[in-house]
């Protein structure tokens, strides 16, 4: 690739970024790994940078080139860092994977790709190993996130600590913004996971804007507590750390009950939330006083910012466009419960089925204008067909997601297009059945997919957690059905409502509708 004198990112690299830092900050505490089993430990930014180049240089006499692609399956622990960035160093090219994948579910990630080793820990090790012959290694860390492991190490892995090298035996190579850097793979709905490959200057548009978006200064203390195979971990939070010199606290899973101890002790001023942290923190004690200033999440201003006393900025991204296209503003009132307005960044588009830009108070069409490579992804590797599709004539990528352009010039969340329901040739939102029944008394958790029905084409289904206090909720769907009827037109009204334990979970403990729907199926 040709590197033009106006690229923002000339004379930059992940790699330079963690040198500079390494500089510029050398003793500023850059990672706090708190876990739950041990004791903790803290890096500097020059002690990281050490870290990771005596591991780019192990990883080199193990034969591990520019380019090639190395597996990391790993729970959060600091090894997933030194392991990602020792990666981009070398210049080759990360593959981070869910921890709680199946062996069919590695066994393609490392094909597909083409995974050359891997890194992971020890309850993961024999199904890593299992997952490919093709690794000239299988490295596996010391502990299971933070915890002891249960058992030694599978047969044919060595130690991660085994790989580290020499600082001074490190390969350099030219500084390259546009060198392939990570993959992430996408959840797979109806077909297998994509690949969503990242260039260096994917990944330093992702420090530098997200830094700013959040206002992160180099006095802020970020908790992180979201997977750090995902991009909100990765990005929103840990490359943006870096970019502002400031530092994370590493936390191994997110915990109720740890959050507010690790957050006093550290004197966090940041951290990411989903819905998930947000009900459980609900349920316990909160200190009087806290030095958070901002939370992140997927909405502006919730009702529970006023008991948790901080502001939460919204926000909409993808793996693909890296960073927020829609963000809150962190200095002025935002719309509560909206995702904010579009990122100066972006070129954002909300569009009905025909193409033409929707007027406020209507939903349509997310898709977003960027610079694939920089502002968007590079590819979906290995399926350029699926890369091709992404993308309108125009260049705008699709981005499968329906949002609503409010009055005031915010713009909130509706759908992802395969939440759009056909019942009877209408078009129902799954969202918005699903708000409704939230309203009914002992409902916890609520996901509505639809299931084929011989007439209407489909028909909603609700499935429904309750409250603990209401046992086996023998009322629950009369209740859910009632209030369905009292607020939705009959052709929204769920058919089935099934009262359930649990949900299945994919990444950053969404319901996985897609195993909702093979459920309905196979039955």
């Amino acid at each position: 690739m040709t590197i033009t004198p106006l690229h923002p990112f000339n004379g930059l690299d992940i790699a330079e970024l963690v040198r500079i830092r390494a500089r510029t900050r050398r003793d500023h505490p850059f990672l706090i790994w708190e876990p739950f089993e041990a004791a903790g430990e803290t890096l500097t930014y020059g002690g990281f940078h050490d870290r990771v180049v005596r591991l780019a240089a192990g990883m080199a006499k193990r034969g591990i080139k520019p380019r090639d692609y190395v597996l990391i399956h790993l729970d959060n622990c600091l090894e997933t860092l030194i392991a990602w960035y020792a990666c981009a160093d070398l210049g080759a090219v990360p593959v981070t994977t869910n921890a709680r994948s199946s062996l069919d579910e590695l066994q393609y990630f490392a094909s597909h790709c083409g995974a050359v080793a891997a890194i992971t820990q020890p309850k993961l090790a024999d199904l890593v190993n299992r997952a490919s012959t093709d690794f000239k290694f299988v490295a596996v860390t010391s502990h299971d996130n933070g915890a002891p492991p249960a058992a030694g190490h599978a047969p044919g892995t060595d130690s991660f600590e085994a790989l580290f090298g020499e600082a001074s035996d490190a390969p350099r190579r030219a500084v390259d913004p546009l060198h392939p850097m990570g993959v992430q793979y996408t959840s797979g709905t109806t077909s297998r996971p994509k690949g969503v490959l990242w260039t260096h200057a994917n990944a330093l548009w992702g420090a530098r804007i997200n830094a700013v978006h959040e206002d992160l200064r180099a006095d802020d203390v970020h908790l992180v507590h979201l997977p750090l195979f995902h991009t909100n971990a990765q990005a929103y939070s840990i490359l943006a750390t870096l970019w502002a010199g400031a530092t994370a606290v590493v936390m191994p899973r997110f915990s109720a009950s740890r959050f507010w101890p690790i957050s006093l002790r550290n004197r966090c001023t940041w951290t990411s939330v989903i819905p998930f942290c947000v009900k459980a923190l609900m349920e316990i004690d909160r200190p009087s006083e806290h030095s958070y200033r901002l939370w992140g999440s997927a909405v502006c201003e919730p009702p529970t910012d006023a008991l948790f006393g901080v502001k939460t900025i919204g926000w909409w991204g993808m793996t693909e466009t890296i960073t927020h296209g829609i963000v809150g503003d962190v200095h002025m009132p935002n719309t509560p419960l909206s995702c904010g307005r579009p990122a100066p960044e972006y070129g954002i588009h909300i569009e009905t089925e025909d193409g033409a830009p929707v007027q406020p108070g209507e939903t349509g069409q997310l898709k977003v204008r960027g610079l694939r490579g920089l502002s968007l992804f590079a590819e979906y590797i290995n399926n350029p067909q699926a890369t091709a599709d992404a993308f309108d004539e125009r260049g705008l990528f699709l981005t499968g997601d329906r949002v609503t352009l409010m009055e005031c010039g915010s713009i909130r969340f509706s759908d992802r297009d395969k939440d759009m329901l056909k019942v009877g040739g209408e078009n129902v939102a799954a969202s918005e059945i699903e708000r409704v029944i939230l309203t009914v008394p002992g409902v916890r958790e609520v996901a509505v997919v639809a299931k084929k029905h011989p007439m209407l084409d489909e028909a909603p289904v609700a499935f429904v957690i309750a409250e603990e206090s209401l046992g086996d909720a023998p009322a629950l769907p009369d209740a859910i059905m009632a209030a369905c009827k009292s607020a939705l037109a009959n052709f929204k009204h769920p058919h089935e409502v099934r009262v359930v334990k649990e949900m299945p979970r994919s990444t950053l403990e969404k319901v996985a509708k897609a195993e909702l729907r093979k459920l309905l199926k196979d039955a």
